[in-house]
């Protein structure tokens, strides 16, 4: 009996996309490595796509972006948003051409159908309780809630992560980094009863502990997606 030693297959993951505005290397580098340092462990070894959307009459050393990417312990994935000179050279240094997936109407045609009944078993959906933490979240501590949502009874300490591909409930202080939807679900939500994090992400979509301060920094509060940007809004709202 034979097998065929690999087997290709489409599928879809989420990937942090960096926009960038200038071609100065140096100082992209500067820019990133400072958000970074807020969150080292969140980044480390994290997958980049670059947006090119705001460069598109300026040329860039693709070698080097990808080299300051890699010593920033980051891996660079390709380019997006580039124009046609772009793709050229982010080929030539090894990064892959990638294009947004956008969704297009298929051509209609008048087709004659004959009606046929035919049975259909609807699946119902399994239930998945929540993953239930009652204890604090030390520092160093990872928690992880697959395919369903994480409540913690305590606090989440800076340099604790809970993770899960749900929603996230904490009813002590979120000092550490929270990420919720980690699968992709962008519905997913972040609660909790006072917000002091280092990161929070939902869906890929991440903010640090210096743009939650401008918004509910001490204070309870509920972090969701509003289109493609965060946003924290009351417990009450």
């Amino acid at each position: 009996m034979s097998e065929t030693a690999i087997e290709l297959k489409g599928s879809g993951f989420t990937l942090s996309v960096l926009h960038i505005a200038t071609n100065d290397i140096a100082a992209i580098t500067a820019a990133l490595d400072a958000k970074i340092s807020q969150a080292p462990s969140f980044f480390a070894m994290a997958p980049i796509v670059v947006n090119l959307e705001k460069l598109a009459e300026q040329t860039i050393d693709f070698v080097a972006l990808k080299e300051a990417l890699v010593a920033l312990n980051l891996v660079p994935v390709g380019v997006t948003a580039a124009t046609d000179e772009q793709k050229v050279a982010a080929k030539e240094a090894g990064l892959a051409v990638m294009i947004a997936a956008k969704q297009t109407a298929a051509p209609t045609q008048e087709v004659k159908v004959e009606r046929v009944e035919v049975p259909v078993e609807v699946p119902v959906a399994q239930y998945v309780p929540a993953m239930v933490v009652k204890t604090n979240v030390r520092s160093g501590q990872q928690i992880y809630a697959k395919g369903t949502d994480l409540i913690v009874h305590g606090a989440v300490s800076n340099g604790g992560e809970v993770i899960a591909d749900g929603n996230i409930h904490i009813y002590g202080t979120l000092r550490g980094k929270a990420a919720a939807g980690a699968q992709g679900d962008q519905n997913a939500r972040i609660y909790a009863q006072n917000i002091q994090a280092e990161l929070v992400s939902i869906s890929g979509n991440y903010w640090t502990s210096e743009q939650i301060q401008e918004h509910r920094w001490q204070q309870s509060g509920c972090i969701h997606l509003d289109g493609e940007q965060l946003t924290i809004s009351s417990l009450q709202e």
